[in-house]
């Protein structure tokens, strides 16, 4: 849905009306001054770093000295500096640095745990086990980490509890996580109904819990209660494994929006094999390339069956989502175990900060730690981290309000729907107006007119839990005068969905504020 403006036009003594036309965003052009572009932050990438020795025992009392930090090959300076111990932070004694501003010397350093449950193809049997046994562990916990858990079943991911510290609230969330119907016994056996590549679907929903608990405090980790996540379709056969291989369909492109949402906001994932030891893993068969398999052995109604598919190919899935991020993959025994084995993990560890150019382009940077003075050391931390645009940043806290509840901003734009038209095959044009309140936005004088270069979003799930997203759309107020107080700014343009019911957020960014408006509801058909 790309959007250009007419010229501004008075309507009513308090209102401006702008129709907005079908034209791509990217055809805009806007004649305001630079003052206009978005105000970059500096922003610290942080970057968490385990020292073990050849035994995987930690490696305490290191300073910055020590490290070396590389982004995409070359050296760049270290800008902070904390090391972490039994979950306490520790004041470097080189001068060059400083510590890392979230931190406070000789106080405790709180983990954030976001648990995350697939219930689309978990076995209630295995899942129960696992929360089970992250219920008793909670107990490893310090007192100043806090849980938050979430839970997807392929339409709706749904909080269970926010950000908490308190005992009683945790177990309560897990308990109710014990209680929702899991699906995979369905499509364990070729009966999923829906259409869609529901690993896709998943993994989407993953990264969208990841980003819309991107604030949290101290150390970030996802614990993903996970099972089945392997394939790159659901339909496995001879014929779609030979073509994805040819498509350089890997890992990477199925996992990667997951795992580029946890470097973007520092999450390290911890995935949890639910299943646990089921036997030896099938031998590994050459030619399929980075984490493919050849077909199942055997299929139901379509589907593979869940028997078949080689654990080796579910383990590299885990390894890889855990190795990308800094985290640890809990798998086999090790998920019976998993909160314990993480608060571990997580307890000790060194925490690096640099303030890199921004450019705010969206480009994956990569990162390396080297110890070159300590060569028998080993290193771990996450790969890469992401300069996010300003565009990438609002998207994000529109999707996460879509898929969570609630709204990414103040709620104080109303948006209404005229009666729809056919626009093809299942699909409908529904006519859209938006109304913005200019008390709310900050409006300039530029050229003799009152002038701000809006940016509007709206994203919409139907029940199937599929999503859309249509580009953001520039919207450019004029208005000869300045607004007086209570006056409203309001753009109409054509909204075209398929033929069904769909929740919606809606969003408008101010760049010269920074600040957020947005509004909830539905649109089409029921």
């Amino acid at each position: 849905m790309g959007m250009k403006p007419d010229l501004p036009r008075l309507h009513a003594a308090a209102t401006v009306t702008c129709l907005l036309a079908a034209l791509p965003a990217a055809a805009q052009e806007s004649p305001l001054p630079d003052l206009f572009s978005d105000v970059i932050d500096v922003r610290v990438v942080n970057v968490e770093v385990v020292v073990t020795d050849r035994s995987g025992n930690r490696i305490r009392g290191l300073q910055p000295g020590d490290f070396e930090l590389h982004v995409d090959g070359e050296p760049v300076p270290i800008d902070y500096f904390t090391e972490v111990d039994e979950g306490r932070a520790l004041e470097a004694s080189d001068e060059g640095v400083g510590n890392v501003p979230a931190l406070t010397p000789d106080e405790p350093v709180g983990t954030s745990y976001l648990v995350f449950i697939d219930d689309l193809f978990a076995i209630k049997q295995r899942r129960d086990r696992v929360l089970k046994r992250l219920e008793e562990d909670l107990v490893r916990l310090g007192r100043a980490d806090r849980i938050a858990v979430v839970a997807h079943d392929g339409h709706e991911l749904t909080l269970l509890t926010d950000w908490t510290g308190e005992r009683a609230d945790m177990e309560t969330a897990l308990l109710e996580a014990r209680e929702r119907k899991p699906y995979g016994l369905l499509y364990r056996h070729g009966m999923g109904s829906e259409r869609g590549d529901k690993t896709r679907r998943s993994v989407m929903a993953a990264a969208g819990a990841v980003r819309s608990f991107a604030n949290a405090p101290g150390r970030k980790v996802m614990l993903l209660l996970i099972e089945g996540w392997a394939t790159v379709s659901d339909t496995w056969n001879y014929r779609s494994a030979y073509a994805a291989a040819s498509a350089g369909v890997t890992l990477d492109r199925l996992y990667g929006p997951l795992v580029d949402a946890a470097n973007l906001v520092g999450y390290s994932l911890y995935p949890i094999d639910l299943p646990g030891f089921q036997g030896p893993p099938s031998p590994p068969i050459g030619g399929f390339g980075e984490g493919l398999a050849p077909p199942f052995a055997g299929s139901i109604g379509g589907y593979a069956t869940w028997s078949a598919m080689p654990e080796r190919r579910f383990h590299n899935v885990l390894q890889f989502l855990a190795e990308e991020t800094g985290g640890l993959p809990m798998i086999n025994s090790f998920s019976k175990k998993a909160l314990a084995e993480t608060a571990e993990d997580t307890r000790s560890y060194y925490w690096l900060g640099f303030v890199p150019p921004r450019n705010e382009d969206d480009r994956l940077h990569d990162i390396a730690v080297r110890l070159p003075e300590h060569r028998g050391l080993r290193v771990r931390t996450r790969e890469h981290y992401l300069d996010m645009s300003k565009a990438t940043e609002v998207g994000m806290l529109v999707e996460g309000a879509l898929l969570l509840g609630g709204s990414p901003g103040a709620e104080s734009i109303e948006v209404s729907f005229g009666e729809p038209r056919k626009a093809g095959f299942r699909r409908l044009d529904v006519p859209m107006k938006v109304t913005v309140p200019l008390d709310d936005v900050e409006l300039l004088p530029v050229d003799g007119q009152w002038a701000n270069d809006l940016e509007f979003r709206i994203r919409l799930i139907n029940k199937w839990g599929d999503q859309a997203a249509p580009p953001m759309a520039k919207v450019q107020v004029r208005i000869p005068n300045e607004p007086m107080p209570g006056d409203l700014y309001v753009f109409e343009t054509d909204l075209t969905i398929r033929k069904r019911e769909h929740r919606f957020v809606a969003a408008v960014y101010d760049p010269l504020t920074g600040d957020l408006l947005s509004t909830r509801g539905t649109v089409g058909p029921r």
